[in-house]
């Protein structure tokens, strides 16, 4: 799959150990070394800084989207490639989403989780059909890949729709599993029977 540009989803935050902006900043200088753009949430601070400015220190092209009321509040990153304000979260996931080819989430919380688990599940309606991958850092993605797996042990998540997921412990690993992903027509709807 050709990859131009990959949306990351990452933490306001630094987190409490050095290796999650390490990791974003190898994350950033990686991307930008291998011509691939980043899109993410517009914020100078904690992991998103991190990202946005070791792309920038290398060379890459980073856009920013982020709401109006994130911007009045003096959080955003001024030396962008390009910074889109727009005026509500939702307009902000949209255009992330239509700009990327790809998705990934670095650590990070709440937000960071709701952001990439509504993609994943456009992914699996088939509304788009680009990969979607947690760096799993320091093990902290450990919990959600166990939820998952009990979700299809379950029966609410088939086991087909959770492999649209990539759970990768080292970058070059994620990355290829981005390049290599190849959507594959499936139906999005559980039979009541397989239930």
């Amino acid at each position: 799959m050709d990859i131009r540009r990959v949306c990351v989803f990452c933490g306001s935050s630094p987190g409490v150990h050095p290796d999650y902006a390490r990791v974003a900043r190898e994350v950033g200088t990686r991307l930008a070394s291998e011509s691939i753009g980043v899109v993410y949430g517009g914020a100078r601070t904690g992991l998103m800084g991190e990202l946005a400015d070791a792309a920038l220190r290398a060379g890459g092209r980073v856009i920013g989207i982020i709401p109006e009321h994130l911007q009045a509040r003096e959080v955003a990153h001024t030396g962008l490639s390009e910074l889109r304000v727009v005026r509500t979260m939702h307009e902000r996931k949209a255009a992330m989403a239509d700009l990327a080819d790809g998705f990934i989430a670095l650590p990070g919380g709440i937000g960071t989780l709701e952001e990439f688990f509504e993609v994943a599940t456009w992914s699996q309606l088939g509304i788009h059909a680009k990969p979607t991958a947690l760096l799993n850092v320091r093990g902290y993605y450990d919990l959600v890949e166990r939820f998952l797996a009990h979700a299809v042990e379950e029966g609410f998540l088939r086991a087909d729709h959770r492999a649209l997921i990539t759970i990768a412990d080292e970058l070059s690993a994620l990355l290829d599993a981005l390049r290599s992903f190849r959507p594959t027509p499936a139906e999005r709807w559980l039979d009541p029977s397989e239930r």
